[in-house]
């Protein structure tokens, strides 16, 4: 198999096999340059003029660093590494000249590149690749699902920035047929219908976000230290599974472990109003020792878990998987915050075969990805 830095094409079904496996990662290695090594001057995003897609703000609410260490960001990233490089195309009515650049999110500055193709549409398309060695400087073997989850919590940063600015219905490609780009996300200009969008793969776009989030609220998110305690209400966590099951459609299946005082696994019920248990038993001591030992997750109020990526799934649907679910904790964990919870994306998973686990035939229900929810912060609780 390659090696995550390798520039080769990868071995995607043996990567995720290899990931799920209890081996450990060796020790860190460099991570290399935090910023992919654009070509040219870089210069800065200028102001839109009326009628224009701002992308000055367009890329400060979903993928700017806020720090000179360019760790903290509007997406989360395993380890706070940040693989995901951005290369826009831009079309007219768009504050920067039609033409293709490269985003350097420590400076929030743009490289240009070339021209823009003759088919290019009004808008602009953000096309989202990784550099593979960053994450695997730390995580090592287990890169390559946390590099694609990345991708997809970057797709949907976007998605809910070009929302807050009421721009153009955005465009989410994340059909994993293509490692380079692993994504894109296309938004049009404020009153931009031309013609040549890409439709969305899986119909549901205007669905995923049904309320627009404030430019506050997407500045404002950020993953929570664990612990991360208390129980949401009902309510609060069929909002979130809401969101993600809407968000995450296709490949993926959605449910929720709970602690006392009953204990087990829910998913919504017929018609989405509640939700109903269909496992019982305290799920999340478990969680917690697939979770690459993470101990305080059994102690979570609550785990959103995403599963599904059989272990015969092929390259496009694992692809496929790893970036909506991605897409889909994103959304869940905006959504949480805006409901007064805590929330902590969690991404590495090993021998986490919940089907298995459950009874059901190995090897086919996989934890993909997972939202640990509370309603305290970290610094606010007393333990005895």
């Amino acid at each position: 198999m390659e090696h995550p830095c390798d520039n080769r094409p990868v071995d995607l079904v043996a990567a995720l096999a290899v990931a799920r496996s209890p081996q450990p990662p060796g020790p860190d290695t460099p991570a290399g340059a935090a910023v992919r090594a654009w070509p040219g001057t870089p210069v800065p995003v200028p102001k839109a003029g009326p009628a224009e897609l701002d992308l000055h703000a367009l890329l400060r609410l979903s993928l700017a660093a806020s720090d000179t260490s360019g760790r903290l960001r509007p997406a989360p990233s395993a380890g706070a590494l940040h693989p995901v490089d951005t290369e826009l195309t831009v079309g007219t009515g768009c504050s920067l000249p039609p033409g293709r650049y490269g985003y350097d999110p420590l400076r929030h500055r743009v490289h240009h590149l070339d021209r823009h193709p003759p088919d290019t549409p009004p808008g602009v398309t953000a096309a989202l690749t990784v550099t593979a060695q960053r994450t695997a400087s730390h995580y090592g073997h287990r890169a390559w699902p946390l590099l694609l989850l990345d991708t997809g919590h970057a797709a949907a940063a976007l998605f809910l920035a070009a929302r807050a600015l009421a721009a153009g219905e955005p465009r989410v490609r994340m059909d994993g047929l293509t490692e380079r780009p692993l994504a894109t996300v296309h938004v049009p200009p404020p009153r931009g219908r031309g013609p040549g969008r890409a439709a969305p793969d899986d119909g549901r776009a205007a669905e995923q976000a049904q309320h627009p989030h404030t430019s506050a609220e997407l500045l404002a998110r950020r993953s929570a230290a664990p612990p991360l305690r208390g129980a949401p209400s009902p309510d609060a966590l069929r909002a979130v599974l809401t969101a993600a099951a809407r968000a995450g459609t296709g490949d993926l299946h959605w449910s929720v472990a709970v602690g006392p005082p009953r204990p087990g696994l829910v998913e919504p019920a017929p018609g989405g109003t509640s939700l109903r248990q269909y496992a019982t038993g305290d799920a999340r001591p478990t969680l917690a020792a697939w979770a690459a030992g993470q101990a305080w997750i059994a102690h979570a109020g609550a785990v959103l878990l995403a599963h599904g990526c059989p272990a015969d799934a092929d390259t496009p649907h694992i692809r496929r998987a790893h970036l909506r679910a991605g897409f889909a904790v994103h959304l869940a964990h905006i959504t949480a915050l805006r409901l007064g919870l805590t929330a902590r994306p969690v991404g590495s998973w090993q021998q986490a075969d919940l089907g298995a686990a459950l009874g059901a035939a190995p090897g086919r229900d996989w934890i993909v990805h997972a939202l640990a929810l509370g309603t305290r912060p970290a610094d606010e609780e007393n333990p005895t």
